[in-house]
Order: C-alpha cells, then structure tokens, then sequence
C-alpha cells in the first residue's frame, strides 16, 4: 500500500508504544479494553468522540477524499496511478477529484501576463500596409 514519509513515521511512533504485532495479526490494534484488531467501526467511533470535543463532523470518507484530491492535483501522479492507489474501476471516478487550485490558476495567469509577446513575423512578400490594414499591426 502506498503511504507517505510522514505516514511512516507516525507507524513507527505507534509501533514504539505498541510495540509489533504477532506475525499474522493486524498492525492497528484498539487501546480501549483489551488489544483487538482496528475495524471500521473502532475507528468511526474514535471519530465520533473527536468530532464530539472539536465541534467537527468529520468522517472516514473526507480524509479518503482529501487524500484523493490532493494526489490528483500533484502533477507529479498520473491520473492512472491515483484510480490504481484509490483503488477505482473506473477512470472518471478519479477524474472527480480534479479541481483547479485559485492559488495554482493565479501563478499561472500571472506568469502568462508577464511573458514577453512573440514577435508577428510575415512571409515574405506582403505589403506591410496591407497587414496593418487586416490585423491592426
């Protein structure tokens, strides 16, 4: 499974508090009672009790969404890459987490009005008063 740096380093800080699974058994254990594996529900309800003291209404999905946007708008993924870490059929369902950044467009369009214009360059041949009388030159 792909991950980032930072994901391994919080793996690692809870592999040192933890300590490492019994060959065969889940990495992500609860903390709650005894050790049993981290299921779905385990983990939805960790949510509920920090939505319940933040004030928040985040959900599993919205972390899983957030991560989808953001390897979708990192130009150095490809969109096939994103649809086989997200593990999607189909590639229009990745393509929905495409969105154009304001900070991104504002770059750009900056940069773009900053470029030096190209010079016009005729063929040969041409009256220059007739191309200033067709193009406004």
């Amino acid at each position: 499974m792909p991950a980032s740096p930072d994901a391994f380093r919080y793996l690692g800080s809870y592999l040192a508090v933890d300590g490492l699974p019994a060959p065969g058994q889940p990495v992500w254990r609860t903390r709650r009672g005894g050790q049993r594996p981290l299921t779905y529900w385990a983990m939805r309800r960790i949510l509920q009790r920090a939505n319940e003291k933040l004030g928040t209404n985040w959900t599993l999905h919205d972390a899983r969404h957030t991560a989808a946007t953001r390897m979708a708008g990192d130009e150095r993924l490809t969109l096939a890459e994103v649809q086989t870490i997200l593990r999607h059929a189909h590639l229009d369902t990745t393509g929905r987490y495409l969105t154009a950044r304001v900070e991104d467009m504002h770059d750009k369009l900056t940069e773009h009005y900053n470029r030096p214009r190209p010079q016009r360059v005729y063929t040969a041949g041409y009256d220059p008063d007739d191309i200033k009388a067709v193009f406004g030159a």
